[in-house]
């Protein structure tokens, strides 16, 4: 365990305390320090403190940080779809049915499992042993582009990009009926569902902010064809969205209220992350990767192209 006691001195009055032990202890991230704060490792004057708190003159930390825990996730020499790689970002091509990191339920066969093997011990540790290198995640279901961080600095750079939702994300869907208008915006904030906490919701009360920009690119007799830009990145959020406005993604499970979908073998929502575009954390010029579209995806948009072309 790391322990350590400060008090605060006239020069260090009113620097924010994450901040000031940043500065303090540069072998400990920004992120690194504000979740210890969190986790209650971090006091001041005996008392739980938020990580913007202004230090005061006097003012006593007191750091007790326990020892990382030992990582028992095994790596899994699962093949990867790599999208692009350097020794700051693995771009890789998620596919169907791959949970991001493990959880109850899930402790193998997941991204991270693939991403240990494949990377040894080039990971960021600021998310924890549970999820190395995982700055952002798609669902399970959702197929495409996904960041995976290889070291702290570039986990921090792109985790306040991401804050800062200047991250570039573009995906493409199916969803149930014809949108009406070529271009649209869903705004509408995102929190858990009150009536099942299992499902998100547009939840005026307790969600954050969310905003979904689309864009048709082809419409189908019962279906239509659509690229998401996101604007937030809410937990579920463009089938939250587009649920909202009655044009479910085909094959959600969750949100659609179609009660059975016709198209046999989509295993979840017609949904694929297929560009991510920042700035590089050590290049600082913009880079965009995208990821071709599943198989799944394409022979359902040719089947539809050629009905069409039928009727």
């Amino acid at each position: 365990m790391f322990q350590e006691n400060i008090i605060i001195t006239e020069k260090d009055v009113n620097e924010r305390v994450d901040k000031f032990l940043n500065a303090t202890f540069p072998d400990f991230t920004r992120s690194f320090i504000q979740k210890a704060i969190k986790n209650g490792e971090i006091l001041l004057n005996g008392q739980n403190v938020k990580a913007n708190y202004k230090l005061k003159l006097n003012d006593s930390i007191e750091l007790n940080i326990n020892d990382p825990v030992e990582l028992e996730i095994e790596p899994e020499d699962i093949p990867l779809d790599i999208l692009y790689e350097d020794d700051d970002v693995l771009i890789v091509n998620k596919p169907k049915n791959m949970v991001v990191h493990p959880s109850a339920g899930h402790l193998s066969h997941t991204l991270v499992n693939a991403i240990m093997f494949h990377c040894k011990d080039s990971l960021s540790g600021i998310n924890g042993v549970i999820r190395p290198g995982i700055v952002h995640r798609i669902d399970m279901n959702t197929t495409g582009s996904l960041i995976i961080c290889k070291n702290d600095l570039s986990h921090t750079d792109i985790a306040e990009q991401i804050k800062e939702h200047s991250v570039n994300r573009i995906y493409v869907g199916l969803v149930y009926g014809q949108l009406k208008e070529d271009d649209g915006t869903i705004e509408g904030p995102i929190g858990r569902n009150p009536n099942d906490r299992k499902k998100m919701a547009i939840n005026y009360k307790n969600g954050k902010p969310a905003i979904t920009h689309y864009h048709v690119l082809e419409r189908f007799n019962e279906y239509t064809y659509v690229r998401f830009k996101l604007e937030t990145g809410r937990t579920h959020q463009i089938r939250v969205h587009m649920a909202s406005i009655g044009h479910p993604l085909v094959g959600d499970d969750v949100y659609s209220n179609v009660k059975k979908c016709k198209f046999k073998h989509l295993e979840g929502q017609c949904l694929h992350a297929q560009t991510i575009g920042f700035v590089h954390p050590s290049t600082k010029e913009y880079v965009e990767f995208s990821a071709p579209l599943p198989d799944y995806l394409d022979k359902l948009l040719n089947t539809l192209r050629i009905n069409e072309h039928k009727g």
